[in-house]
């Protein structure tokens, strides 16, 4: 099997201090966050930028600085959410991927849509084209985020028109109310239908983290943890922190015999240059 690329998801967009009080906002504290969690094995941050109040940002200087400060501190990949779930309506789409000319190493893909929980998430073909065009333009790998199965067909048709080139790299996020159940015969299939040379990770949210991140161990794909997806270590008991997690899949990988990807090694697996 491939070096395992962990990928840490410290924040995302929705995640609140209610929730769990460590999860980071400030560009400082996420860059601290990305590199606890390359220390503790992770090849790949995630990140979306918050204002100090925890609310979404999509101030393109505020992803600059998060950047900054990352790779002051570390050769961790940075990949950029490019989402517009939690976009003002005053803001152009395009204002979710006003970050790109910080040339992160990836950026997330949508190329579907779905009721994400109360809330429908649409992601438009045209838009898809647009943001295909600018990810290539600024020489980021697009991250293809999905949530149910028609998205796969909607990437191979990009794939298809000359929007997408491979080998591509799939996420498959389970377990979101609206998507795609967390199980193994799902996330089976949805391996089972993308191209063979395609790269693929996984992810659970809430209590579907680890068993997801289990089955994907085991069949060979890469994993993403972190407090967006899951705020929990056990039942009950919250997590320390986003490193917290990272480690568990590092000890658990070694278990198996999977050896962990460094960023220098992640590159190279997803064609990154």
């Amino acid at each position: 099997m491939q070096k395992l690329i962990i990928t840490a998801a410290v924040n995302g967009g929705i995640t609140s201090r209610q929730k769990h009080p460590g999860v980071p906002f400030s560009p400082e504290e996420i860059a601290q966050a990305a590199y606890e969690c390359w220390n503790a094995g992770a090849a790949v941050v995630h990140i979306h930028a918050r204002n100090p109040d925890g609310t979404p940002s999509y101030d393109a200087n505020v992803y600059g600085e998060i950047v900054r400060r990352i790779r002051d501190r570390c050769d961790i990949l940075i990949n950029l959410s490019t989402s517009g779930l939690n976009l003002p309506p005053q803001l152009e789409k395009k204002e979710a991927w006003n970050h790109l000319p910080f040339r992160p190493d990836i950026a997330s893909f949508n190329c579907g849509s779905v009721n994400h929980g109360s809330k429908p998430f649409i992601n438009p073909p045209e838009l898809a084209r647009a943001l295909a065009l600018d990810i290539r333009e600024y020489r980021a790998k697009p991250e293809i985020e999905v949530y149910h199965q028609g998205i796969i067909g909607e990437a191979l048709k990009l794939q298809e028109d000359g929007y997408l080139s491979g080998p591509l790299c799939f996420s498959f996020a389970m377990g979101i109310q609206g998507g795609a159940a967390a199980t193994c015969k799902n996330l089976l299939h949805f391996v089972e239908s993308i191209p063979q040379d395609s790269v693929w990770s996984a992810l659970g949210i809430g209590k579907h983290q680890l068993a997801i991140n289990l089955h994907t161990l085991l069949l060979g794909g890469h994993v993403r943890t972190g407090l967006e997806d899951n705020v929990y270590y056990r039942y009950g008991e919250l997590a320390r922190d986003n490193a917290q997690l990272v480690e568990r899949l590092a000890r658990l990988a070694g278990e198996v015999g999977r050896d962990i990807a460094s960023p220098a090694e992640a590159k190279q697996i997803l064609g990154i240059h």
